[in-house]
């Protein structure tokens, strides 16, 4: 098995075309395939369904992606400490796992301070919800991860970072109002479009149910938070959603949102760090600098509602 046979296979599955990867890849087409088919032979089975709209992962190529990810990754950060240099000072490659609703307030400002302080480190991003940001975490596909409160795990240590309400958020002409909560119960006679479970939000939104005894008649369920927030623009119903995940559309009047009330909900983001493997300087680093964004962020008030918690 070869590394390079490893990224023409995960190039492949990344764009599900052969052509366009050997385009990524720099080669022609029938050396990617020539790789493709030497690490078939390796594995000893199919990896791909060669379907007449592109390339398809088999479940054991399934399998052998996750690996091939992690173990890229490692090569990727040894690469980049092996090359780095006394007069660079702290360098490295710096996997961040961060959540749909904080992203586009503090990458901007995090990358930027990076390349400021610390020219040598280079800074990956990962979107993701909590639940798959803690799998990343306790495998080593990343090096630190932003979470909610509720996610646990013996192999992560977290620490509190903010604390945030709950809205519930409609269209511009649902009505709702910043000052004007609405109790959960008010909320029975509308459609609504939640994240699926076991996504945080919807554990904390049932658990809230649970002890206020109120059952909410979900319309539609999605693990991405740029379809629910379509979903509510287009009026299919009111969703969920801390105010800052659609921050911009409350500001410009595209949608409305109010506190939740009796009871309200407030959900906590951690950072997670995991204890079975050393945290490196360049990391720790990177990390100051990503809290530090997220208490500009709040300070100034482009957090909405967001209560700072760290130190």
């Amino acid at each position: 098995m070869d590394f390079k046979h490893l990224r023409a296979f995960l190039t492949v599955a990344e764009t599900g075309n052969v052509t366009r990867a050997a385009e990524i890849l720099h080669l022609v087409q029938p050396a990617v395939s020539r790789q493709i088919r030497l690490l078939e032979e390796d594995v000893g089975t199919a990896l791909f369904e060669r379907e007449r709209h592109g390339m398809v992962l088999t479940k054991a190529g399934q399998a052998l992606a996750g690996h091939a990810r992690r173990a890229m990754l490692e090569l990727d950060r040894a690469r980049m400490e092996i090359t780095a240099t006394a007069a660079a000072g702290l360098s490295g490659l710096v996997t961040l796992g961060l959540l749909p609703s904080t992203v586009d307030i503090i990458s901007g400002g995090l990358i930027s301070a990076v390349a400021a302080a610390y020219p040598g480190i280079r800074i990956r991003l990962t979107v993701g919800y909590a639940g798959t940001l803690l799998r990343w975490l306790e495998s080593g596909e990343v090096d630190a991860a932003l979470l909610y409160g509720a996610e646990r795990s013996a192999a992560i240590q977290t620490s509190r970072l903010v604390e945030e309400p709950l809205w519930v958020v409609g269209p511009k002409d649902a009505g709702l109002r910043p000052d004007r909560a609405v109790p959960l119960a008010g909320l029975v006679e509308h459609p609504l479009v939640l994240p699926s479970a076991p996504h945080g939000i919807r554990a904390l939104v049932e658990h809230a149910c649970a002890v206020a005894q109120v059952s909410l008649r979900v319309s539609a369920e999605t693990n991405a938070l740029s379809v629910q927030r379509a979903l509510v623009l287009g009026g299919h119903g009111l969703t969920i959603l801390p105010p800052i995940a659609v921050a911009d559309d409350l500001r410009m009047g595209r949608l409305s949102g109010a506190p939740l009330a009796d009871p309200p909900i407030h959900r906590a983001i951690v950072l997670g760090l995991p204890v079975n493997r050393p945290t490196g300087q360049h990391v720790r680093r990177s990390i100051e600098l990503l809290t530090g964004e997220m208490r500009r962020a709040i300070d100034s008030g482009i957090w909405i509602e967001g209560r700072w918690l760290g130190d």
